[in-house]
């Protein structure tokens, strides 16, 4: 998080923003022969009142809304009682109901105010946590489904007694370093996250020796740009998931990485197993995750600021991906 952005989340900061707004549209709305010594007594006495009624009377809201509204008015009464009596004891002014009525009216405007700003400023944060909860719930759920698979892979070696086995390993042992220790970050840099996708093809490279061609072209300038970690594995990892493995000729799996005007253009196509016939099956996989998560992490981290298209054509299964980053 930058240091800007850190300020924007501050409480303290947020408070201070709003009446420094407040203070200067009250010098700029008050009638007076003083304007900016009366907007600061408005601000002053303004303060408890908002404060008060945020964190002691709006709670009331939700379980008694009877509660609610008796200390709403009692407080909006007596924050007005108070300065009126103020201004009497200062200026010697007989209190009137006119002006009690219009000062009342006011501090229960702010109160509203202050309120609205509140519930506003809780559901945005409630919503960030529940996006931010659920992002850590997805990459957790893509980090096991990944391994599952590789320690899949691992077993069959292992079987046959392959000597690719310890290049095998050393492979997946980078691949595990890069998803516990550098995911844990909601961007990565784009080039770490293609460097994993280059150890998986090497990891897969070793498993399917000679059965498999595998093209990987990278395009554009990648340095300083970032990317949700883990995110473009899974079409990766579907692409040899569903991998046909023919004995007349090489089965094939084509990745492009190409990066142009803030836009970063992910295509993977794969040779795909006879059998699949429909497009959701490549969605589901053998576990019901892989694609179905990618969709939802690119909904809640790229907002409108993606496309993603997963279909079959001329014998490939091709996913197409866009990001504006």
């Amino acid at each position: 998080m930058s240091k800007f952005d850190s300020w924007v989340d501050n409480k303290v900061i947020q408070n201070i923003f709003v009446w420094c707004c407040l203070f200067l549209i009250l010098v700029g709305g008050v009638q007076s022969e003083n304007r900016v010594l009366t907007a600061f007594y408005m601000i002053l006495f303004l303060v408890p009142t908002i404060y008060v009624s945020n964190y002691f009377i709006l709670p009331f809201f939700k379980n008694n809304k009877t509660v609610f509204f008796t200390l709403f008015l009692l407080l909006g009464a007596l924050f007005t009682l108070i300065p009126v009596y103020l201004i009497n004891m200062s200026y010697q002014k007989s209190l009137t109901l006119n002006m009690f009525l219009n000062l009342f009216g006011f501090v229960l405007l702010a109160m509203i105010f202050g309120m609205a700003i509140k519930i506003a400023r809780d559901s945005f944060k409630r919503r960030q946590e529940e996006k931010e909860a659920e992002l850590k719930l997805l990459k957790a759920q893509l980090n096991p489904h990944f391994l599952f698979n590789t320690l899949n892979n691992l077993y069959g070696l292992s079987v046959v007694k392959s000597d690719k086995l310890p290049d095998l390993m050393l492979k997946l042992s980078n691949l595990l370093r890069y998803s516990l220790y550098e995911t844990r970050e909601v961007f990565v840099p784009l080039e770490k996250e293609i460097d994993y996708l280059k150890n998986y093809i090497s990891l897969e490279k070793i498993r399917l020796d000679e059965q498999a061609e595998i093209q990987l072209s990278i395009e554009g300038e990648i340095q300083g740009k970032e990317i949700a970690p883990m995110l473009l594995i899974v079409f990766v990892e579907n692409a040899f998931k569903h991998l046909s493995i023919e004995e007349k000729q090489k089965s094939k799996v084509i990745i492009n990485l190409k990066y142009i005007e803030n836009q970063f253009r992910f295509t993977c196509k794969n040779t795909y197993e006879e059998g699949i016939e429909k497009e959701e099956n490549l969605e589901k996989g053998k576990s019901g995750i892989g694609l179905a998560n990618a969709k939802k992490r690119l909904n809640l981290m790229y907002p409108n600021t993606h496309s993603l298209s997963v279909k079959k054509q001329k014998g490939y299964f091709l996913v197409g991906l866009t990001l504006t980053i």
